[in-house]
């Protein structure tokens, strides 16, 4: 019989919104872990923005930071690894790592993010997060009035317009092929003078991950600075799913207001639980979360 190493709070996802739960649960007296792979999804990114006091740091420094001050709590341990398996028990969970290390919990928080599904054009991966960018609420102001455009089609591209004209007049939208706008989108989108342009992109051409062209399949080109996208996305981790947690419509993990899934004792919380991507409400989810976790055993202990 292998010995678990026993928790009262596991944590998978050592990013923001895990490092924000672990350090409520640490402050509260819970013997908690954090098991980490070490791979953000905003890793290429140079800063973070739309948080207060950290406004224009890079993200990486913000982690390093974060991790710095919670683990001078001695409630709180850190495992480097990837969580492969999970079992449920008759008093938990145990949580195995792709070294065979196993992790016993009455409770599991999920901060695990989701993976981009980025598309197969040569040099989108290499400008994602630097000038191919997804929010404006994060990069807006820093790009502000400049000749902007917009990777989309269909409904998100008239959403996306509607949302980034706000931050510049000087808007393309790029469909990458055949628009699959209606009539009613495009000349909505037609009116604010915003072009549509349907050719095919066959590359971007760019500096160390910062644009210059766009370049299509017939060989014209079209110069520009940035471009927003929303990709695709997945969850990070599977073993939420596993475990049984049901996925949202989007394809977020269901949770409510108290980042409960579906499931007893697993909660959710970050970007693999919310629409809003930001280190902010990444954080504030966190925070909030180990709070529940921590009064949902006060309750079961009283």
């Amino acid at each position: 019989m292998t010995d678990y190493k026993s928790f009262d709070v596991v944590i998978i996802g050592g990013s923001y919104a895990g490092l924000s739960s672990a350090m409520a649960l640490g402050r509260a007296l819970r013997n908690t872990l954090i098991i980490d792979s070490g791979l953000p999804c905003n890793w290429q990114a140079a800063q973070a923005h739309n948080f207060l006091v950290q406004d224009g740091e890079r993200p990486s420094t913000i982690a390093e930071k974060a991790k710095t001050q919670v683990l001078k709590y001695d409630t709180v341990n850190f495992h480097k690894g990837r969580a492969v398996e999970g079992e449920k028990t008759g008093n938990g969970f145990v949580i195995t790592t792709d070294t065979n290390e196993e992790f016993e919990t009455k409770r599991l928080v999920f901060a695990t993010g989701i993976k981009d599904i980025l598309p197969n054009i040569k040099g989108f991966s290499e400008c994602w997060g630097i000038s191919l960018i997804h929010c404006p609420y994060c990069h807006g102001y820093e790009v502000r009035n400049r000749q902007t455009g917009l990777l989309a089609n269909g409904d998100f591209a008239l959403h996306a317009a509607r949302l980034i004209q706000n931050w510049t007049k000087e808007l393309i939208v790029f469909t990458n092929g055949k628009s699959t706008l209606t009539k009613e989108q495009a000349d909505k989108i037609s009116k604010h003078n915003i072009p549509i342009i349907e050719k095919e992109i066959a590359y971007f051409k760019h500096e160390n991950g910062n644009i210059q062209q766009i370049v299509f399949k017939d060989y014209s080109t079209f110069d520009i600075e940035v471009i927003y996208s929303r990709p695709d996305f997945e969850q990070h981790c599977n073993l939420p799913e596993m475990l049984g947690c049901e996925l949202t419509e989007q394809g977020l993990l269901k949770v409510d207001i108290l980042q409960k899934t579906t499931v007893a004792n697993i909660f959710a919380c970050g970007d693999n639980a919310s629409p809003m991507r930001s280190i902010a409400n990444a954080v504030a989810a966190g925070n909030f979360t180990g709070a529940v976790v921590n009064n949902e055993i006060i309750e079961e202990e009283f």
